[in-house]
């Protein structure tokens, strides 16, 4: 990229804005974010977040301060409200061979926005709070965006505008893309209570507990210092008052020595997806701006974030020359389908599980496949255009990886000490190269800031192998096993944590398969 490169522009600075702009600022990539409030938002909103989402901003360096904050929970509850016995947990344990975060965590949007800001902030950017786009024109080469400042009217030119403006996306509207779908006539009612249910009126729930039940259903999320309470409304009800709130919520958790109401939010159940999401690889559509969908199973937020993981990569290499701009189709050829299909359906399917209606959600085929489909780890991407994509895991044990997957983030030891999968391509596509280092396989070196090359063998390299530098320690052939490739193969890993293609091992296959995902060939070291 170059000094005079225009910025994108990012409007919106909920989680996915703020999450987007922490990876173009990870990748190096200049960035304005406006947001129009004066303020982050402080209404009560989403409060779990899943392991994937929990990897991608490990990736963009904020997930330590997120951990810090929240409450971690390793048992999604399956509880029966008629009888109020537990059915079928969701035992989160069974990732740990999978990802650095086999746990889900809660912590509510409110307290969430202002750590990632202040992880942008560490990283030399800030929000700019009371910007307001009040009009914007796509040219050729540029978008160009009217704003309304503090200051007065302002110009801004950018390489690119992402919307990350909500579910009532003015940048949407000004672009004219239909959004297709159905609201639901019923509505969502979350309130934040401060109660005992640890001690005094120990209950021993999981901190997060599916309350099913054919009349009225409950969610039950345990928050850092609060528990909250997720409940429908039936068509037409009228809200109802605190003393009614605190009798519904005691009908489930029983009496009490003493409760306090510390909030309240009504919103709609949608299932709508934006009919496009880009428009001439120089405006697209992210987060509730493309899709919003129904808040089950922590779908809403968390379906955001992969956008968030998705598109950044691509401005970065598209910007920097080490990819064709064609890279920039992707995002939504692999976003739109999990999105409509797979988020939509699935919060769809859980709403129906949880009202015991018909299309309801059938179980999993292991405890693993279960908890691996609810964290959102399962979710395999359309990489190669052929409409193969998925976000459930169909198969009792993990399967060998194939191009879309999530790469399973193991720990090998590198030239340097431990280092796992995702800690490799934080930067950088990866070719992992499963062989036997004391074979002495051609390994290519390490000269391109786009694509590094890594041997992975059970046996360690000897010092007179040469391969000392790009070789991974895989003791038990943990890592080898999970991923399950033939020996001798190559896995082609991009910079979002991705399976880009899987081939045998051949003189040059890492450069070919690199040179076909991105359109150009592969970058040598700069200077």
């Amino acid at each position: 990229m170059t000094a005079d490169q225009l910025p994108v522009v990012v409007v919106g600075a909920g989680p996915i804005g703020l999450t987007t702009a922490l990876g173009l600022a990870h990748y190096g990539v200049p960035f304005v974010l406006l947001e129009e409030d004066a303020t982050l938002s402080s209404d009560t909103k989403a409060g779990t977040t899943l392991s994937r989402t929990l990897e991608i901003w490990n990736r963009y360096g904020a997930v330590e301060e997120i951990l810090n904050a929240a409450v971690r929970i390793d048992e999604i509850g399956d509880i029966d409200r008629a009888t109020n016995t537990p059915r079928a947990s969701v035992r989160l344990a069974e990732l740990v061979n999978d990802t650095q975060f086999p746990f889900v965590i809660n912590l509510p949007q409110q307290r969430m926005e202002p750590i990632l800001a202040a992880a942008l902030e560490r990283a030399g950017h800030t929000v700019r709070l009371q910007h307001r786009v009040t009009s914007f024109e796509v040219l050729d080469d540029r978008v160009v965006l009217q704003v309304e400042t503090p200051d007065g009217p302002q110009t801004l030119e950018a390489a690119q505008l992402l919307a990350c403006d909500g579910g009532r996306s003015k940048i949407r509207d000004a672009l004219g893309v239909p959004v297709v779908g159905e609201t639901l006539p019923e509505r969502y009612m979350l309130i934040d209570v401060a109660v005992d249910l640890d001690v005094d009126n120990a209950r021993d729930y999981p901190y997060l507990a599916y309350f099913a039940d054919k009349t009225e259903w409950m969610v039950l999320i345990r928050q850092p210092d609060n528990w909250r309470f997720l409940f429908p409304l039936a068509p037409g009800a009228e809200t109802p008052g605190d003393v009614d709130l605190l009798v519904k919520v005691k009908q489930f958790i029983g009496e009490v020595d003493r409760i306090e109401l510390l909030g309240t939010v009504i919103y709609n159940v949608h299932h709508r997806v934006a009919d496009k999401w880009t428009v001439d690889r120089k405006v697209f559509l992210m987060g509730d701006a493309a899709h919003l969908i129904t808040p089950m199973w922590a779908l809403g937020l968390n379906t955001g974030a992969l956008d968030a993981s998705n598109l950044p990569w691509r401005l970065a290499w598209v910007l920097r020359g080490w990819a064709d701009p064609a890279l920039l189709d992707g995002y939504e050829q692999e976003q739109r389908p999990v999105a409509v299909n797979g988020s939509g359906e699935m919060a769809e399917a859980a709403r129906k599980y949880m009202s015991h209606q018909r299309g309801a959600v059938t179980a999993d085929t292991s405890d693993w496949a279960t908890a691996y489909t609810r964290t959102l780890l399962g979710v395999r991407l359309d990489v190669d255009g052929v409409g193969d994509w998925s976000m459930v895991a169909t198969t009792a044990e993990p399967p060998a990886v194939r191009a879309g997957d999530r790469a399973p983030d193991l720990a090998l030891q590198g030239p340097a000490g431990r280092v796992t999968v995702h800690d490799l391509v934080r930067e950088s596509f990866v070719a992992l190269y499963f062989t036997d280092v004391r074979r002495r396989p051609k390994i290519p070196l390490n000269d391109s800031p786009a694509l590094r090359h890594y041997a992975v063998s059970r046996w360690d390299a000897p010092h007179d192998s040469g391969l000392r530098d790009r070789s991974l320690f895989d003791p038990g052939s943990v890592a080898t096993n999970r991923y399950g490739v033939p020996a001798e193969s190559v896995v082609l890993l991009r910079p979002d944590g991705h399976v880009a293609a899987v081939a045998p091992l051949s003189a040059g296959v890492a450069f070919e398969l690199y040179s076909r995902v991105t359109g150009r060939p592969v970058p040598r070291e700069e200077g």
